[in-house]
């Protein structure tokens, strides 16, 4: 966490936030979670910079940058597990213990500041140029909402891997944005039991995975995404799909199809899959 429905919220959030403001201030409290860049170099070439744009790659928040006459930079944050980007202004303050965490400050000129509050400091924040972030991004796999994400191609890439499905879907070199949250829900959706061995998943059990995937993050993208501790919005707000949610977090409960018990294992790749042993063959 957070992953993909969660990072497109803050995205979507701060693009209409801060888009076209100027960063008058920057403070790095913790240096530790900045990446490729040192704390004077980040907020010397941060500070009097525009804000253009707010968008996701993966699990990643990528801010745009402008300074008059001089290139975009991305400022890439990857929250992780406790990373949140958050919003204050003089109206709603942050909390103290938001504010206890909060690795990096960027003031804006209309009197508002936004924290990148991380309370383990398991997230980055990068500066990169756009040369380094095309590079970075290259590295990455397929994004599971573009039109070129089909069956055909998540068909495709589960016949060329010898791994699990689960595994497949949570790697990030092949498909992104997806964590252990939605592979859970996407498997189960699709009826296919994670552990198989992805190649023998046939065209028609690829399309339904397809369609599961696609349709679950949609709808926790619907729902502002899934908090189960740290994850909140930009206004700090929690996402509300983890009421949704058909069997992560729901081991040894009823499953909402057939009513067995759902099984709770490591044994796939040491995270917990929920599933259920009937429905998923």
């Amino acid at each position: 966490m957070p992953e993909l429905p969660e990072t497109e919220t803050i995205a979507r959030d701060l693009d209409r936030e801060v888009t076209g403001a100027r960063i008058v201030t920057v403070r790095v409290s913790r240096p530790d979670v900045l990446r490729e860049v040192a704390s004077r170099a980040f907020a010397q070439r941060v500070t009097g910079a525009t804000i253009l744009r707010c968008w996701r790659r993966a699990k990643l928040v990528v801010i745009d940058l402008s300074t008059a006459g001089q290139a975009a930079n991305h400022i890439v944050v990857q929250p992780r597990f406790t990373g949140a980007l958050l919003m204050e202004d003089a109206y709603a303050p942050l909390p103290p213990e938001e504010r206890r965490y909060s690795t990096v400050t960027l003031a804006l000129e209309d009197g508002r500041t936004l924290h990148y509050r991380d309370i383990r400091r398991l997230g980055t924040v990068t500066l990169m140029s756009p040369e380094r972030f095309r590079e970075y991004s290259a590295s990455l796999g397929i994004e599971p909402l573009d039109q070129a994400f089909t069956a055909a191609h998540l068909s495709a890439l589960l016949r060329a891997s010898r791994q699990a499905v689960k595994k497949v879907l949570m790697d990030q070199r092949v498909l992104v944005g997806v964590g252990n949250i939605y592979a859970n829900e996407a498997a189960w959706r699709a009826r296919i039991d994670p552990s198989r061995a992805a190649r023998t998943i046939t065209d028609a059990e690829a399309a339904a995975l397809h369609e599961a995937v696609v349709g679950v993050l949609r709808e926790s993208i619907a729902a502002r995404g899934t908090s189960f501790r740290d994850y909140r919005d930009v206004a700090g707000r929690r996402g509300a799909f983890a009421a949704k949610l058909s069997v992560y977090g729901r081991a040894a409960q009823p499953c909402l199809r057939c009513g067995s018990r759902l099984v709770g294992t490591h044994a796939i790749d040491g995270r917990m899959t929920v599933l259920c042993a009937r429905c998923q063959e």
